[in-house]
This record gives C-alpha cells, structure tokens and sequence, in this order.
C-alpha cells in the first residue's frame, strides 16, 4: 500500500489550518478523492465522482440556497434544477407552506427528502457555510436586503426583480458586490433571451442607423401612486405559520393580514415599486442596453397627468428618449420593446416567435445578430447559466448589480416624477436630483430595526 503524504503545517489542506481542525467540504473531497486512487485495490471509485461519462463531481458542483422562493422564484428554481453542475440542498422563507412548497419540489427532482429548511435568514445565512450561491425570490421589500446579506455571508446570488425599493437601496448592493467580490445576477432573463437580444443588438450595433428613441413596457395593472394605509389587523396564526417579523423585514410595522402573504401587498407603498417597477425592471434594463446606457440613467423625466406613468419621456444626456409605454400601440404581448432609428425600428415583446421590424432586410440579420452577439460576449442564451457561468469563472453577470442600479434608478425617478406631479432632473453621476431636496429625501426610505443594511 502507498503511503499518503502527510500534510504538514504550512499545507493549505492541513486540518490545522481550518477551525476545529475541519476541512472545507470540497477540500475534503479532492483529499479523498487523491486518498481512494493511491490506495491499492480492491478500492473501487464510481464514474460519477471523477466526473466520467458526462456526470459532473461532486467537488465541482455549486451548492445552492433559496430565500423566499414563491410562486416567481419556483419558475427560476426549475430552471436551475437541471443543470448538471448544481444542487439545491436547503431554502429559508418566513412562511411554512412556501418553504414546504420548495422542499417538494426539490425532493421530487432528486427523489430524496435531503432538502433542508429553514425559517430564519440569519441563521440559515450563517449555518450553511457550504451553500456557494443563494437564489433569492422574497417580495420587493426584500430584494436589496436578502442579496446584501447573502453577499456579506460570502454567497453568490440571484436576486428576482424589481431587485431595490429605493435608489439608495441600489448603490448598496453596488458597494456591497464590489466590496466582497461577489457575483451578482438580477432577474432580467429577456437580457438572455434570442429575441430580445437580437433587438438590443439591433439598436446597439447601427443596424437600425442611429438610435433616437426607446420604448419600454409598463404593467397594465396597479398605478404610480400607491396606498400608505394598511389592511384591518388580523390574529397572527396560533400554528407558527408564518413569522410576521421576518416577512416585514425592513419596512414600517404593519398588523397582520394574511392577505398580505397571499400577494396583496402589492400596490402598497410599504411593499412595492409601482406598476412602473412591475415591468420596468425588465424593460429599462433593456431599453438601456440597446442604448448602449446600461451606465447611466435618463437626466430629465417629464410628468403626465395620469395613474401609471403611461406615455412619459425620460431624456439621456446626449438627447435620447426612452418612453414609458402601458399599451399594446407598439407590441403584442408582455414586457415589450421598441428601437426606432434614422434606418428603421425593431419591437418584441413576450410570445413572439420572432421580433417584428420595419422592413424584411432587418430580420433578415436575426442569425446572424444573435450568433455574433454570443461569440463577442461568450455568453449563454440562458439566464440561470450565465450566472452559474459566472459563479464559476468569477466573471461579472450580464446583469450585474451595477445594470441594476442604473435601471431601478429609472424606475424610481419616474415613480418620484409621479409622486411629485412634476418634471424632475437627475444627476447620475451623483446620484442625486438636481436642485431639488423635496425629490432627494425620496432616494431613500427608514429601515426597521434589526433589519437595516
């Protein structure tokens, strides 16, 4: 029999050099590993954990983790549960049927019952030190928060949209993924999308000459201006059903209504961003990458007089417009968008088998468009795969938290235009309204204690 070498105090994989004399797991895996092929037979190592036949080791697997994934967030986890190259081991969320609802689905995928569950953030965080990213789907109010704490922990996340309640929000998830190399992805999966991508690229590329106006989509549903009351006050469940505290998290205190949980937070100004932030965290994040402004946001937003913002110019610096569109005049479907240039425009929305133009010649391009768009960006035409692409390679997502930042930032200007009933001027750059406080307090919201970033 060999001999193993024996690891001495300088070694990285030295049990003296890790708490408690413990390995971290996938050190642990490539030791037994190396151990199972230098002992002599009748050892026997199953293809699966040398990675042969296409099966993925387990050391090479990311370890993943849900918060607050619901209805939106189980759509995205059946996604991500068939990559080869991941597995889902546990989910918090302050309400028991959602955590079950997960735990269902995951064990169903796996045929096990391994999933574990958890009902506080904090400890779930800080126990599952093996967990490498976090897909993280709780309402609004918690987006920023979920995603500033799962990075802190030192975990990689997928954060559903709209991903900030406030601007300020946003700049902290910023700070929060450059400060602990952190990879981030919001939930704008039309940015991997073909026909969407073929759009943006049309706008980007010249294809549609030089681009002078954007269109971006606005939920037909709900207004602007949200409600401040609350619900009646109801008996919390006796059965531990949900912790009331949790799910509030940041915002004011509010009584109990189980309507809330059900998605009748919605429309409240506690909980929401409006119907502009419903479809505007996809849509602008799109409209500004065809653009070319995923680094910025509009300078001057001019105020309509009705409920949901329909109809409103938002004005670039450089004099592009993009506007905030609630109908079907300019596409069929969900979360569309339109590119207009001196040579043309492009409109896609949900449901297209392909994106409408104005002539043949430009879908002609489509092809083409999308094959040279994955081989200059080498990414995925997938939304999950990307950010687990990037997870492993340590690369930025293609929608980072800074493509967030700079979207949400249009989606809360237009609302505070809203809330204001007038044109208001923002400065990017500092982040900041121009000449005018009453617009800036409004960057901002008071967070509940513990649950302040």
């Amino acid at each position: 029999m060999k001999r193993l070498p024996r690891p001495n105090d300088a070694d990285a994989c030295s049990p003296a050099s890790h708490p408690a004399g413990v390995l971290p797991r996938r050190q642990f895996l490539k030791q037994a590993a190396f151990a199972a092929g230098t002992l002599a037979a009748p050892w026997v190592v199953p293809g699966r954990v040398l990675g042969l036949n296409g099966a993925v080791p387990p050391s090479e697997k990311i370890v993943l983790g849900g918060i607050g994934v619901g209805n939106r967030g189980s759509s995205d986890l059946r996604w991500m549960l068939p990559e080869k190259d991941v597995v889902f081991v546990a989910t918090c969320d302050p309400q028991k049927a959602r955590r079950e609802r997960v735990k269902e689905i995951v064990d169903s995928r796996y045929g096990n019952q391994d999933c574990k569950l958890y009902d506080n953030i904090r400890e779930f965080l800080a126990e599952r030190t093996d967990i490498d990213a976090v897909l993280s789907a709780p309402g609004d109010r918690w987006h920023a928060l979920a995603a500033i704490l799962a990075m802190r922990s030192g975990k990689d996340i997928y954060s559903e949209k709209p991903s900030c309640m406030t601007i300020a929000e946003g700049l902290a998830v910023v700070q929060t993924e450059a400060r602990y190399a952190r990879v981030y992805q919001t939930g704008t999966q039309r940015l991997s999308e073909a026909n969407f991508v073929f759009a943006i690229e049309a706008a980007r590329t010249g294809l549609l000459g030089k681009v002078h106006t954007a269109r971006a989509h606005i939920a037909p549903w709900d207004a602007a201006e949200m409600r401040h009351d609350w619900l009646p006050e109801q008996p919390l469940p006796e059965d531990g059903s949900v912790d009331w505290d949790q799910w509030l998290g940041p915002c004011p205190w509010r009584p109990y209504n189980e309507a809330y949980c059900r998605g009748g937070w919605r429309g409240f100004y506690d909980f929401h961003t409006s119907c502009i932030g419903e479809w505007g965290a996809h849509t602008f994040a799109q409209a500004q990458a065809g653009l070319n402004k995923l680094d910025t946001s509009p300078l001057d937003y001019q105020y309509v007089n009705n409920e949901s913002g329909d109809g409103m110019v938002t004005r670039f610096a450089d004099g592009t417009i993009m506007t905030l569109e609630r109908g079907d005049k300019w596409w069929h479907g969900s979360c569309g968008m339109r590119f207009e240039g001196t040579e043309g425009w492009v409109s896609v929305a949900d449901g297209y088998s392909r994106p409408e133009a104005s002539s043949p010649a430009i879908l002609a391009e489509f092809n083409r468009v999308v094959r040279d768009y994955v081989a200059r960006t080498q990414r995925p035409l997938s939304h999950v795969r990307d950010f687990f692409d990037c997870v492993k390679s340590r690369r930025r997502t293609v929608a980072n938290a800074m493509v967030m930042h700079q979207s949400m930032t249009t989606v809360h200007a237009a609302n505070i235009c809203m809330w204001l009933k007038r044109d208001v001027r923002f400065d990017a750059a500092k982040a900041e309204f121009v000449d005018d406080d009453e617009a800036n307090r409004l960057r901002s919201r008071g967070m509940r204690a513990p649950w302040a970033i």
